[in-house]
This record gives C-alpha cells, structure tokens and sequence, in this order.
C-alpha cells in the first residue's frame, strides 16, 4: 500500500465517531513510523489529542519516529511527557532528553518516577563514546539454578515489560554474568532436561567502559542479535542491540566523514557558528601553515617560471595525479589499519606495495603525458622558451619534466599516503585525520618541488 493511502487512513480513524478506545484498537495496527509520519505535519494540539488517544506508551513509540523529536517535545506539557518517557527503554529515554533544554530536562526527569530515573543514571553515567553510553535495559534475565519449567515461566512474566527477549541472559547464583540462552532452544527443550547444557557459556560480551570504536569490529563481526554488557565485575549492566550497534556504525561513518573533510569532530547541522568555527579550525591552521610552506617554495622558482611560462601550464596535472595518488594509498592503508591489529611485517608488506603500485602507475602515465604534452606543443606550435616557436628538442624536454615530474610525485605520494597514517596510529593519534586536505595539501608540496627542480635542473640552460 502506498504511504498516501495509509496515511489517509489513519485520518479517515481520527475523524470518525468512533470512541477513544475503538479509535486506539485501529491505530495501533498500523506501524509507529506512520502514525509518525502523520502526526509531524498536525498542529500540537491535534498531536496531542493523537498521543493522549494512543496511551503514553505507544505515544512513546510514535514520538521515537518522529522527524523532529525536539519539535514535539517541546509542546507537551512536562507531567505528561515524563509519563510518556517512563514507559521508554533508558536508552530511548535519553534520546528525547537530550531534545530538551537543560531547565526542561531537569524539570521532567523530577517528575519522573525514581526506578526510571536510576535506570537512566546507569547510562548516562558513561561516556558517550564508551560501549555502555549505547545499551539498553530491555532484557530477560534468569538463574543458571533454574530448571527449562521455571525458566520457560519467568521469560513470560519479563517479556511484559520487554520485548528484547530472543536472547535470555543467564546469571550464576551471585548475580554475575553466566552465558546467553537462545529463546528457540528454551522453547524446545524438553520438561526435564538439563539448562546448562543448552547455555552457551562463551558467548561475546563487551565491558561499558570500552570505547564504541574498539567493540565496533567485534559488533559487525558477530552479527548478533544482541550483546550483554558487563561492569568490571562481571556484572550484566546491560544489552546493546543490533539497532545500536547500527547506530554506532552510522556515528562512525559520519566521525569518518568529517575527518576526511579535516574536522576534528563530527559538525552538527544546528549548531551555533562559534562551535562550527571551533571545530574546524585547527586543520585548517595546519593546512595554512603547509599552504604557506608551498607558496614559499614556488616564490623559490621565480627565474624557472620567468624563462619557462610554458611549465605552469602542466603545473596542476602533476598536483593532481600526485594527489589522487596519495588519496588511494590513504584509503588502502587506513583500511588496513583499522580491521585488524597489524603486525610489523604486515606494515611492511603494505609500504613496498603501494610503492611498487605508485611506481607502475606513474611510469604508464608518465609515458601517456610525455605524449599528450609533446604532441600539444606541436599542434600549438608553442615552444618552451619565452617568445619561441615549437622545437622538436625543447619539447621532448618540456614532455619529459611533466612524464618525469609525474613519475616521481606519483611514487611519493604513494608512499606518503601510506607513511603518515601508520605514524599516527604509532604515536596514538587516529590515522583518519591524515586524509582528504591534510594528505593533499603535503603532496602538493612534495610534487611541486619535484616538478619546479626538475625544470631548473635540466633546462638551466634557458634561463
């Protein structure tokens, strides 16, 4: 069915002479995404009247899928949206308090009830980019002491208040971590038989104190359901689900994103400018400095430019080429670098490789420019000297330095882009933010003075 006809629906439900409770019954055989959908374009009264019909849970749920969560929150009344947080995993919960002002956000968690207000505690009480900041308390526990009756029994009871229930977590008798119990194999285990043996013991599970990006691996290679979170005393404090660790991937990727741009953090869309200023900024201090470093440079070839104007021309291709270059031996190696814990050999491997890599490219598109540069100097008629006509000699010459030029940068730059992010990971900074401008702005400093001292090398005889 097409969202419009759905929607059209839902609307047909809300304006019928049907009581509250019928009107509920109907609305909630439809998904929370698009009763969602429905109520981001009504008016907060209209909302409203749609969240008190639905109950504070399901309200709950709808406001979770909501395009503008602040936008929402921000026209209930404080009593009824702690009501409605209450009813939340404290994961969740967290989620819509931060959409609050610091004032607001303080005023509904008082009004909240004091197990929900722990429950919240327990997570914000870790860093944000800690693995336990990202778990949730929806979860079944039992006791490894239970017999498959009991456990079968007290799953059911739990599964009323949470729905995270295909893996059931296992406690010994002091309350520590024991395994995980898949929810298929409870239900078809016999009366009589033995729960430990269908427990698995060495199931993954991750401390709360350990960084997202150290767990992320693990997560995706596990490709699990869900996790159980431990205290550093084995104790379970929480799961984290496969939509978190969606999530933390997501937050990963745009962590990523702004690295490549040269942020040194991940930019919101509504932040004030002076955040926006403060996070880009110290890159691009580093990146003046370098563009300072290759503006000096070039101010050092002045006589090469002055006699051989026809240089500058092919200025940018080399730059480019080298840069491109540098920009896949980054990519290469910062993937190398972070999905496994490399060794020394391993490092090695990757250095003469994107070396051997850069030579071969650059000595095939040193070849193809020689002959694209030689044959647009003849077309042209242009020669290499200031005021001259086309040389057969001076040309070759002239090809030669870009084919040359472009031969070398392109191997630096390989060896570059791979370098400098195994250096920082060495010294323990994140070799990300040696991509996009950084890497680009040092190769074309490095490629410049290779080209402009190739040129004043070998043609010193035209100046």
């Amino acid at each position: 069915m097409e969202r419009e006809d759905i929607l059209k629906e839902l609307e047909e439900i809300l304006k019928s002479n049907l009581s509250d409770e019928e009107k509920r019954e109907k609305l909630l055989q439809y998904h929370e995404s698009d009763i969602a959908d429905l109520t981001d374009d009504m008016d907060p009264e209209e909302r409203q009247e749609v969240f008190h019909i639905l109950g504070d849970e399901s309200a709950g749920d709808v406001l979770l899928h909501s395009d503008d969560i602040s936008e929402v929150v921000e026209n209930i009344e404080p009593e009824k949206l702690a009501d409605i947080i209450e009813t939340m995993d404290a994961d969740d919960a967290i989620d819509v308090l931060e959409e609050l002002d610091e004032n607001q956000r303080k005023e509904v968690v008082e009004l909240m009830e004091p197990e929900a207000r722990e429950d919240i505690k327990a997570i914000t009480k870790y860093d944000d980019d800690m693995i336990g900041s990202m778990m949730t308390n929806n979860y079944v526990t039992i006791k490894s002491t239970d017999n498959v009756k009991t456990a079968m029994k007290s799953v059911i009871t739990q599964a009323a208040d949470n729905d995270n229930v295909s893996n059931i977590y296992v406690l010994d008798e002091n309350d520590k971590f024991y395994g995980v119990l898949e929810l298929r194999d409870l239900i078809i285990a016999r009366a009589n038989s033995e729960l430990d043996s269908i427990i698995k013991k060495n199931y993954p599970y991750f401390l709360a104190t350990s960084t997202v990006e150290d767990c992320l691996e693990s997560l995706k290679e596990y490709g699990l359901d869900s996790y159980p979170i431990l205290d550093e005393n084995d104790k379970l404090v929480g799961v984290i689900t496969s939509d978190d660790v969606i999530e933390a991937i997501d937050q990963q990727n745009a962590e990523d994103y702004a690295k490549l741009a040269g942020l040194t953090e991940e930019e919101e869309l509504n932040e004030s400018v002076f955040q926006s200023v403060k996070k880009r900024i110290p890159w691009l201090i580093v990146l003046l400095v370098l563009g300072l470093a290759q503006a000096f440079s070039m101010s050092g070839f002045e006589s090469v430019v002055a006699a051989l104007p026809i240089i500058v021309f092919f200025q940018t291709l080399v730059l480019d080429m080298a840069g491109n270059t540098g920009t896949q031996s980054l990519a290469v190696t910062i993937r190398m670098i972070s999905t496994q814990d490399v060794s020394k050999k391993e490092i090695i491997k990757t250095i003469f490789k994107e070396i051997r890599v850069g030579i071969l490219n650059g000595l095939l598109l040193a070849v193809l420019s020689f002959g694209f540069v030689f044959l647009y100097l003849k077309l042209t008629n242009k020669g290499i000297r200031v005021d001259s006509t086309f040389e057969v000699l001076d040309a070759m010459k002239g090809a030669g330095i870009v084919g040359v030029a472009l031969l070398i940068a392109m191997t630096v730059s390989a060896l570059i882009g791979t370098i400098i992010p195994i250096f920082f990971l060495k010294i323990k900074v994140d070799p990300a933010v040696a991509s996009g401008p950084f890497i680009t702005t040092i190769n074309d400093v490095t490629a410049l003075l290779i080209y402009y001292g190739l040129a004043a090398l070998l043609l010193a005889n035209a100046m």
